[in-house]
């Protein structure tokens, strides 16, 4: 069992002690990521960019709970739809990789519809 598997196992035993598998459908877990993320973008708003390169430590700690929270979501989803997340995670690399060649992505950030 890799360490992603026993994550997956924690957030399964959480949700059913608590009886909360009831409520974590695919469609709500994904709501909840997408409100996740949207807590861990708000601890950005308004910095600069070089400050949000160098948060403050009670900044960064609550930068990496709202990332906690947005990767227990994720793990949380894929484990419902039964998703090697981590192979998927390799798969889409390399679908990236031809998607944005380096010859033509290097240095720019369009799209890859625009190289």
């Amino acid at each position: 069992m890799n360490e992603l598997q026993k994550i997956a196992g924690e957030l399964e035993h959480f949700a059913v002690e608590r009886d909360w598998n009831q409520f974590h459908s695919p469609k709500n877990l994904s709501m909840a990521l997408a409100v996740e993320a949207a807590e861990l973008m708000q601890e950005f708003q308004w910095l600069t960019d070089e400050e949000s390169r160098a948060l403050a430590p009670e900044k960064k700690s609550k930068v990496k709970e709202e990332l906690a929270d947005v990767f227990n979501y994720l793990v949380r989803i894929a484990d419902k739809l039964d998703i090697d997340l981590i192979g998927a995670s390799h798969d889409k690399i390399v679908i990236n990789g031809i998607k944005y060649p380096v010859d033509k992505a290097k240095g720019n950030a369009k799209k890859y519809t625009e190289l």
